[in-house]
């Protein structure tokens, strides 16, 4: 499975050109593609409908959006202004659900609601569970209480269930359209954009890895692929000094992890203010 974390910043690049082509073209082999930071009916983007561009632009792949928060719009009754997380598959998307994380009312800079974007892939090899996420850009605090809050919405799913369970006792309302309950599966892949760095307070709240033992694994938690890899996905410049940060991170449940085959930022792509994430695994 080739898979893809990224946040597109609604299609403009570091070179400041706007352009949804560059990010489909980057994205078109990958298997699995988690988006952040997709628009729907801004003036900055020239209110395009970036979803539906981006589901014709990559036909081969299932599509799912998930707006964090919707504006109204001048003039209009049912087009929304829309921001938020992006899902696109090779293989079908059996469902999806959106977490809105919580948010700290900001004084300055501005703060927007971030969301989580949950789905469950039809693997050819059983279901996968994806949590498409864009943490807080400002406060650690804030982060950290967005950590918290998903981690306890989605610490039991086979407990939790999939969207329904139960025995449809209506059939005449269709519940079920008669298909089996969905599945919830265990195994998962948390990816994003974190706006974190490794070794962060918001980072050792999701990983389970120790300083102390790095190869040591909880069964319970989630392990960063990347770790010691000394990747950076953007680029800034703090007080006359250019950095290079890894705030794009991919997590995995323990099963996944040693499926990896390959982990790398592609740090020469201009379609963004960050780079592509790419993670290659085994069946």
């Amino acid at each position: 499975m080739k898979f893809t974390t990224w946040n597109i910043q609604y299609g403009f690049g570091a070179d400041g050109q706007y352009s949804l082509n560059r990010i489909a073209d980057t994205i078109r082999t990958r298997d699995l593609i988690a988006c952040q930071e997709v628009d729907r009916h801004w003036s900055r983007t020239s209110h395009d409908d970036q979803p539906a561009i981006l589901a014709d632009l990559l036909p081969d792949h299932h599509m799912v959006y998930a707006p964090a928060f919707d504006m109204a719009l001048p003039n209009e009754r049912t087009k929304r202004r829309q921001f938020g997380p992006l899902i696109l598959s090779r293989w079908p998307i059996l469902w999806s659900r959106t977490w809105p994380l919580p948010k700290r009312r900001m004084l300055d800079p501005i703060n927007t609601q971030t969301a989580a974007l949950e789905a469950v892939i039809a693997h050819p090899s059983g279901p996968i569970k994806l949590v498409n996420l864009h943490l807080a850009h400002v406060g650690v605090e804030e982060r950290l209480e967005q950590i918290a809050f998903l981690k306890r919405m989605l610490a039991n799913p086979t407990l939790e269930g999939g969207p329904w369970s139960g025995t449809d006792d209506e059939p005449s309302r269709n519940w079920t359209e008669g298909e089996a309950e969905p599945p919830n599966p265990t195994r998962a892949i948390w990816a994003g954009d974190f706006n974190m760095e490794p070794g962060s307070a918001e980072y050792r709240a999701l990983v389970t890895q120790t300083p102390y033992h790095p190869a040591a694994r909880y069964a319970d938690g989630l392990i960063d692929p990347a770790a010691g890899l000394n990747l950076h996905t953007h680029v800034k410049q703090i007080a006359g000094e250019t950095r290079l940060r890894q705030l794009d991170h991919i997590f995995l449940t323990p099963d996944l992890a040693p499926k990896v085959r390959r982990i790398w930022a592609e740090n020469t792509n201009p379609a963004s203010d960050h780079h592509p994430l790419h993670m290659d695994l085994t069946p």
